[in-house]
C-alpha cells in the first residue's frame, strides 16, 4: 500500500488558483473558507510557497503577489515547495537490514534503481502541468 501524499499539494494549488483569480486581493481567511480549513493551515502552506519563491505576502496586509505567472508554475514546483522531503528523495529505503540475511544484505541495491526511476517519472509528469491549466479549467466551468 502506498503512503498518500498529504493534501498540502492540492491545497497549495487551490491557494495559487484563488490568488490568480482574485488578482491577489484576498486574505488567508477567505482562502481558508474556500478550502474549508483553518487559516493557520493556509498561512503555513503560504509560507512554504513564499520560501519557494512562488508568492509574496505580508502579515496584516490584504493582498498576495504571485512572483511568477501561473503558466510558469508547474505542479512540480508546487510539489517541491510543499511535499518533497528536504533530502529530495520520495522513497526512503530502510538502512538497518540484517547483513546475515541474503535478502537483508541485497534489498537496498535491488530497490534503489526502480524507486529512483518511479520518482523521476512522477516528477516528469508533474512538470508537464501548470497551475494556469488548472485555473483555465476552473474558469471554463463557470
Amino acid at each position: 500500500m502506498f503512503k498518500v501524499i498529504s493534501s498540502r499539494f492540492s491545497v497549495a494549488i487551490h491557494i495559487l488558483s484563488l490568488i490568480d483569480i482574485h488578482e491577489g486581493k484576498i486574505k488567508s481567511e477567505y482562502i481558508a473558507g474556500s478550502v474549508n480549513t483553518n487559516p493557520v493551515v493556509i498561512r503555513r502552506i503560504m509560507s512554504m510557497l513564499g520560501k519557494a519563491g512562488l508568492i509574496e505576502s505580508r502579515a496584516g496586509v490584504t493582498g498576495i503577489k504571485l512572483l511568477k505567472p501561473l503558466s510558469a508554475i508547474s505542479f512540480l514546483d508546487v510539489y517541491r515547495a510543499v511535499e518533497l522531503p528536504e533530502n529530495d528523495v520520495l522513497f526512503n529505503i530502510h538502512r538497518n537490514s540484517n547483513p546475515q540475511c541474503h535478502v537483508g544484505r541485497n534489498i537496498q541495491s535491488a530497490l534503489e534503481q526502480p524507486l529512483t526511476e518511479a520518482q523521476r517519472q512522477l516528477e516528469n509528469t508533474l512538470a508537464q502541468t501548470t497551475v494556469a491549466q488548472v485555473v483555465g479549467h476552473i474558469q471554463s466551468q463557470s
